[in-house]
């Protein structure tokens, strides 16, 4: 455990359903694939693909209607027709999550290194980083920029090394199973702000219900392993 005091490196930042609520979007277009396809995305379906990778929702979404999810060809074309969708829709604006634009700007204040790290491709990335604003990150991750997206470690493995900080000195802001599983892995603690599904409870995890009011000094605390808003609250995030 690192200790009460530890210098905080860096915070590396989820997108979709930590900073922007886009998940809700991409369950639209999801949906619209499916129904593209002659099928229905089930609810269980749209729950477990919440901070997947796009190679990893259109085989799901394939599989679900009853198409091979292994068909190059079809895998390809239609993730193309779900990048292009998504970014027709998130050209329209993706709406903040509560309190993440000031989080980030606490934190660019503060002068502390920050990383966006998103599963999301670079091309839909910078659709939403026309909302977002480019300024509040050092370096940006997407997911078509690793080896292997989350739950792997890579992306946030390479987001620190980018900045040259130790992952282990590093907090991350996650809201989905998938990230937090990633974040961990790769050695960062977790601020965990759940959105649309719960998230597991382990080891270097830290809850918060919200961004509203998040400071530098919470993100400290986390690192040092401290609980947030006055606890624990895994049990209501599972109740989410």
């Amino acid at each position: 455990m690192i200790s009460v005091g530890a210098e905080l490196a860096a915070v590396l930042w989820d997108m979709d359903g930590t900073l922007v609520d886009t998940e809700g979007l991409w369950s639209v277009t999801i949906g619209e694939l499916a129904e593209r396809l002659g099928g229905e995305l089930s609810a269980a379906t749209r729950e477990d693909l919440t901070g997947s990778s796009l190679d990893r929702t259109v085989r799901a979404v394939r599989a679900e209607v009853g198409l091979d999810p292994d068909d190059p060809d079809g895998v390809t074309a239609d993730g193309r027709w779900l990048i292009d969708r998504t970014a027709e829709v998130f050209g329209h604006g993706v709406p903040w999550r509560p309190g993440a634009r000031e989080a980030l700007a606490a934190v660019r204040a503060a002068g502390v290194p920050t990383a966006l790290v998103t599963s999301t491709y670079r091309e839909l990335t910078d659709v939403a980083l026309d909302t977002i604003g480019r300024g509040f990150f050092d370096v940006t991750v997407c997911g078509d920029e690793v080896a292997a997206t989350k739950p792997d470690p890579a992306p946030y493995r390479l987001a620190a090394e980018l900045l040259g900080v130790d992952p282990h000195a590093c907090v991350a802001v996650e809201d989905s199973p998938t990230g937090t599983r990633s974040a961990v892995a790769a050695g960062a603690t977790v601020l965990v702000v759940p959105a649309e599904v719960a998230v597991e409870g382990g080891e270097h995890r830290v809850w918060r219900e919200s961004l509203v009011g998040l400071t530098v000094a919470d993100l400290r605390a986390a690192l040092a392993g401290e609980t947030l808003d006055g606890g624990d609250h895994r049990t209501r995030a599972a109740a989410h």
